[in-house]
């Protein structure tokens, strides 16, 4: 892979587009709307095949903020017909169970809505109905010259194996953890700050209907589990495990165990079980990439930033990274006005710490019951016991759980 480096030759003549966006998940899917909405053109570039990203199992909850910030770019109108809102969420621990009302706090609520459908409606949006063009299945990304006012993108066509190059005046990298557009950057000129918190999650989903209306966090000497709703009929379960265990070592009959036991409180009744669709083992850790912006490139999503699925950070902060950009490109582009692109990078990685922090904070009260030490188990069920008797510890839990503590 080259490091912006000079434009291939061995190509097609190059076409142009003010945006080249890389990445077709909700960031780079976000910015390309709000750029056709003001009548932009952009092209994105994605490795993968339409089908695959509206398929693709990830997270499903959206903070409300994020879902007016959709609906006021006119991206949420199926959303905001289908999805479930939440107003509580449920801890576990001591073999008792401790509902926390947040949205009767608040006022404020969640929305699960799963990834794959909120991926469907912004491609639809983005190209059936504004027009914009993408292209699925290429391959050989690389990324040239983003140190000039001329960057471009160069791919392989998958339909003639030719190597293409688009030119653009910007280009931005949506394009995710494992990307291309961040690993086209030199070392020297990237500072990744990394969290490793020496835990796995085996994800799971479950053709079975979620055993609870709401969230559902078990704080248990075995580890964490957790239950998150999907849909009436899917539920995605965690469990935590060894970091890089293999997931074949959780059979059917053992995931259910572990899954009764940790999330198991007196009163309620066992899970609903069904089979397993999905299994496979996260290794929890976090990091931020600075800066975000290398010249004509812009990152965004997790090309830029990976928060661990504890506090479900993830979709959000990707939505607000596109806002961001999306909005400083069109304001450029169409009036020549600077300031938001000048302050992008400031103002994501603002709210980015913020849910770094909340998530090494939840992590505790998740893990710390089954960390092996009498020491931190004790000052773990502090915690949670004061979010049950504290009105200030609960008000400031409910501000970061919703992401409205964050204001910019």
């Amino acid at each position: 892979m080259t490091h912006a480096a000079s434009t291939p030759s061995n190509s097609d003549a190059p076409q142009h587009f003010p945006v080249v966006v890389v990445g077709a998940g909700p960031a780079g899917l976000t910015v390309g709307n709000i750029l056709r909405a003001a009548s932009v053109d952009c092209l994105v570039l994605e490795t993968e095949t339409r089908e695959f990203i509206e398929q693709r199992p990830r997270a499903g909850v959206i903070e409300e903020w994020a879902v007016r910030g959709l609906e006021k770019r006119g991206l949420a109108r199926n959303l905001l017909d289908r999805a479930e809102l939440h107003t509580a969420c449920e801890f576990r621990f001591d073999g008792e169970r401790y509902r926390f009302h947040y949205g009767e706090m608040t006022g404020s609520h969640h929305f699960v809505y799963p990834q794959p459908l909120l991926v469907t409606d912004l491609v639809r949006e983005y190209a059936d109905v504004r027009g914009g063009e993408i292209r699925f299945g290429v391959r050989d990304v690389e990324v040239h010259d983003i140190d000039t006012d001329r960057p471009s993108v160069s791919y392989t066509c998958p339909e003639t194996g030719e190597q293409r190059v688009v030119h653009g005046d910007f280009v931005a990298g949506c394009d995710g953890a494992r990307g291309v557009t961040r690993a086209s950057l030199p070392p020297e000129r990237v500072r990744v700050a990394r969290h490793d918190y020496g835990v796995g999650w085996l994800a799971l989903l479950a053709e079975a209907p979620p055993s609870a209306d709401c969230v559902l966090f078990g704080c248990h000497e075995n580890g964490f589990a957790g239950q998150m709703p999907r849909s009436p009929e899917v539920t995605r379960y965690y469990l935590q495990c060894p970091p890089g265990d293999d997931p074949e070592n959780w059979p059917h009959e053992r995931v259910w165990a572990e899954l009764q036991q940790r999330l198991g409180a007196a009163g309620v009744p066992p899970l609903t079980e069904g089979r397993l669709i999905e299994k496979r083992v996260l290794d929890m850790h976090d990091y931020v990439v600075e800066p975000m912006v290398h010249g004509r490139l812009h990152l965004a999503g997790d090309a830029a930033h990976l928060v661990a699925p504890i506090a479900a950070k993830g979709m959000n902060l990707a939505l607000h990274d596109a806002f961001l950009l999306g909005d400083a490109l069109v304001a450029h582009l169409t009036m020549g006005d600077d300031s938001g692109l000048a302050g992008y990078a400031e103002a994501c990685l603002r709210r980015v710490w913020d849910y770094q922090e909340f998530s090494q904070w939840l992590s505790e009260v998740y893990h710390g019951t089954a960390a092996g030490d009498p020491f931190r188990a004790g000052t773990t069920l502090a915690r949670l016991r004061r979010l049950f008797t504290s009105p200030a510890a609960a008000a400031a839990f409910a501000e970061r759980y919703l992401g409205t503590a964050t204001r910019y």
